[in-house]
């Protein structure tokens, strides 16, 4: 009888570890709604179609770079709607560490794309975009979830292919990543939220 006491009080202990180390990693790191990446993945797959058409296509650099800051815009207000703003922003909260692991790697990203675009470079841009911002997502994966790792590292392989194959397949390759990957990881996040809520 008093075996089972024992065994039923450390089962009972283990569970209790469990849910405070869960709850110690919860508090550590940035909900990212799986809602941020499909919005932003529906901006990039609008702005891969108008890209794609005969007329538009020689402003392809243009309409990316109006579609950036739109789709930054709506993943970052839905982002904030996930968690209170005053408690995102403030100082030593995991979203601040967010932050600070994407800005910096995205600043140089802009930084790289105007050198490129002064040195008349601008078939490399689409590749730098690609690889940046998936290191940008890598980083930013220590303070989110696993899979955002897995997403970066996505996005980092599709910035070397459009590297290396020829200029009339980067463009193409900045939707697949852009539109397709972010849609993709936006539902897989989504799935694993509305499991992590079941279980």
């Amino acid at each position: 009888m008093s075996q089972a006491k024992t065994v039923n009080l450390d089962a009972h202990a283990m569970a209790t570890l469990r849910y405070i180390r869960a709850s110690m990693d919860a508090a550590g790191s940035v909900a990212v709604p799986g809602s941020a990446g499909i919005a932003m993945g529906a901006v990039g797959t609008a702005a891969a179609a108008l890209s794609a058409i005969p007329n538009l296509r020689p402003y392809w650099l243009y309409i990316w770079l109006v579609a950036a800051p739109v789709a930054a815009i709506a993943g970052g207000l839905l982002l904030a709607r996930s968690a209170s703003a005053i408690h995102f922003v403030s100082a030593g909260t995991p979203g601040r560490k967010l932050a600070l692991a994407l800005l910096p790697t995205l600043f140089a990203g802009a930084v790289m794309t105007a050198v490129l675009w002064r040195a008349d470079h601008i078939g490399a841009i689409p590749g730098t975009w690609l690889l940046v911002y998936g290191c940008a997502l890598i980083s930013a994966s220590a303070s989110t979830t696993p899979i955002v790792s897995w997403m970066g590292s996505c996005f980092a392989g599709f910035g070397l292919l459009a590297l290396v194959l020829p200029a009339e397949l980067q463009i193409p390759l900045l939707g697949l990543g852009f539109g397709g990957l972010h849609i993709l990881f936006g539902i897989l996040i989504a799935r694993e939220a509305a499991h992590g809520r079941q279980s």
